[in-house]
């Protein structure tokens, strides 16, 4: 065995050294890898958030019968209106939903916002909105840039974040804004990819509400 180490011993000293010098060229490539990741976030999080307000052509959006997959909420704001701080999307079947995805330093997530309010003022007691905040995964701001615009617009409705990473995928949210429509049976109405004004939410609310007979 001692004859194997006297063996490796040179070949391994090469190597050390070897290795000494790379550092700074890892450093470089770490560097250069985490502008390429900062470059994708902000393609995936912001493409969806360079279309205007009057620009009301969903992206892809479907309309199925399949079950929302459930995750956690804490809130924001708006525990008067649901009763709690906390919850779960499975807390609020037995009413339709319109689940509002945004994020704090998303721009047309803030133009729409007040158009989400008029809608929640209109349609309260026939449909629960809840905004909540994605920012964080999307790489489109904290929560505390999320708090902030939220006391800008001043908009009151139900809104909050997720903690659930899985929610990107397990709801399929592409970008910002996007807005998921769900019959008070738990199953997915509509998802909307893309902003939308109070008009066109009233249409989409009103159709998913002809749907269960209310």
């Amino acid at each position: 065995m001692a004859r194997i180490n006297r063996q490796y011993r040179r070949p391994f000293r090469s190597f050390r050294n070897a290795i000494a010098i790379v550092p700074g060229t890892l450093q470089l490539q770490r560097v250069v890898m985490l502008i390429a990741l900062a470059g994708l976030l902000l393609l995936v999080g912001g493409a969806a958030c360079s279309r205007p307000l009057s620009d009301l052509e969903p992206g892809p959006s479907e309309e199925t019968s399949e079950k929302v997959a459930d995750f956690e909420i804490s809130l924001y704001q708006g525990e008067d209106a649901l009763g709690t701080d906390a919850l779960s999307l499975s807390d609020l079947e037995g009413r339709p939903v319109v689940l509002n995805y945004w994020a704090g330093l998303c721009p047309p997530c803030r133009a729409e916002m007040p158009e989400f309010q008029e809608f929640g003022d209109e349609y309260e007691g026939r449909v629960v909105l809840v905004g909540v905040d994605m920012g964080q995964f999307l790489g489109l701001g904290s929560k505390e840039d999320a708090r902030k615009l939220l006391a800008e617009l001043g908009v009151s409705y139900p809104a909050g974040f997720t903690d659930d990473g899985g929610v990107v995928e397990a709801h399929r949210v592409l970008g910002l804004p996007t807005t998921v429509f769900i019959n008070a049976d738990g199953t997915l109405h509509r998802k909307w990819d893309g902003v939308l004004n109070k008009a066109k939410l009233s249409e989409l609310a009103d159709e998913m509400l002809a749907g269960a007979g209310g």
